[in-house]
């Protein structure tokens, strides 16, 4: 009787703690997960994998866009985004619905900040990427599917396209965790941390070259898009393919 209890009252708070997800984000209900890949080299960023046990959390269910992070601008007389008003990267107000490209890990911090949120640990990323689906390469499986721009028999479309738009949410019901925009996360990065990860909520390394972009863009190849290809990148640089999302501690 003691484990029903346990059960019901585990299950009670679960389903509590997820109607009250704040406006616009999903419970990400916390366990263990395998990170990572192994590679027969041993030589990837990417590896070795290993067992991780994460908190839930709260994780907004698209990337920040164009018009979330204009109000913040707005309201706080923050500098606006690299390539604001550019249209072939689908950048500026007439753009709303699109993800926020153009914007430094700083500026994604001081966003977070301000809508009293934080970036999501590269270990919490990847948890929700993934989606419960343990060993698949991408959110919604092995494949990756990708449009094909027609005037070019090989091309791909490399569009930004507006967020939770071009494919189906992963079994969290989390948009565009592959694809749309690389998406700026709390780690620093260091090619061989894997080798020495903490099991119980990692925060990464201490020191590293740059800070962790995960996920992939519109700009990238499939191999960038895998859940646990993982890149580092300079904390002040802006760029064309990279945004952010958020996340909440319960």
């Amino acid at each position: 009787m003691k484990s029903l209890s346990l059960f019901i009252l585990l299950f009670t708070s679960t389903l509590t703690f997820s109607q009250n997800a704040p406006e616009g984000m999903l419970l990400i209900s916390g366990g263990e997960f395998i990170m990572g890949k192994d590679y027969k080299d041993g030589k990837s960023a990417s590896s070795p994998a290993h067992k991780v046990k994460l908190n839930s959390f709260y994780m907004d269910t698209h990337e920040v866009t164009n018009a979330e992070y204009h109000k913040f601008c707005l309201e706080t007389g923050h500098r606006l985004p690299e390539f604001w008003n550019t249209d072939v990267f689908r950048s500026g107000e007439k753009y709303p619905d699109y993800p926020v490209i153009g914007v430094s890990y700083g500026d994604a911090l001081e966003y977070a900040k301000w809508a009293g949120k934080r970036l999501p640990t590269e270990a919490e990323w990847e948890y929700a990427a993934r989606g419960g689906k343990a060993g698949k390469a991408y959110p919604n499986g092995n494949k990756w599917e990708y449009e094909k721009d027609k005037s070019k028999p090989d091309g791909w479309l490399n569009l930004i396209h507006p967020v939770g738009s071009h494919s189906p949410a992963n079994n969290f019901g989390l948009h565009d965790m592959a694809g749309n925009a690389w998406e700026w996360v709390a780690d620093k990065f260091s090619a061989d941390y894997y080798s020495q990860s903490e099991y119980d909520n990692p925060k990464g390394p201490e020191s590293g070259n740059g800070r962790v972009i995960r996920g992939g863009s519109w700009h990238s190849g499939p191999m960038c898009k895998r859940v646990f290809y993982r890149k580092g990148l300079s904390p002040g640089w802006c760029d064309f393919a990279v945004g952010f999302r958020c996340v909440k501690d319960l």
